[in-house]
């Protein structure tokens, strides 16, 4: 494997866990303002992004790689609202989504195969992800002045499995 591949997957590994940290800094705060439903749904976002982290760990390893792990950011802790929140998450995704990009785009470049076919399934996740996010971002718009609206917002996305 190529060796600046090589140190795009360990940093994406690494951009994976923060994505997770962030995501169980963010369900903390939510929680102790009692928005529970929006907290499940960061808690669920933090499993799915250790479980990227895991994916790649184990296909550097499948390539006959080594994982050199780096220190995790501290994530932010404090927000003003439930739908900054929520926009902080969708800037976020996007910065991982360009962290992808760039890794297809070097195995376009060194012409490695494996790993350009691997990201594929990285690349459509992450249209899911942005999606997904900037959904619930609209909906939260829509709602502002409207404390009946977010209370059914929580509700919903507390029905994520």
């Amino acid at each position: 494997m190529d060796k600046k591949i090589l140190g795009l997957l360990n940093n994406q590994i690494n951009a994976e866990i923060f994505s997770a940290y962030l995501y169980l800094s963010m369900a903390s705060w939510l929680r102790e303002k009692s928005y529970d439903g929006c907290a499940s749904w960061m808690e669920i976002q933090y499993q799915e992004e250790l479980s990227h982290a895991k994916k790649i760990y184990d296909f550097v390893y499948d390539r006959g790689e080594r994982v050199i792990l780096k220190a995790i950011d501290a994530p932010k802790t404090e927000w003003n609202s439930v739908l900054s929140i929520f926009e902080e998450a969708y800037e976020h995704e996007k910065k991982v989504t360009a962290m992808i990009n760039s890794i297809v785009d070097a195995s376009i470049k060194t012409r490695d195969h494996a790993t350009f076919s691997f990201m594929q399934w990285f690349v459509n996740e992450q249209v899911e992800e942005e999606a997904s996010v900037d959904e619930i971002v609209q909906k939260m718009k829509m709602v502002q002045k409207s404390p009946n609206g977010l209370f059914m917002i929580d509700s919903n996305l507390g029905k994520r499995k």
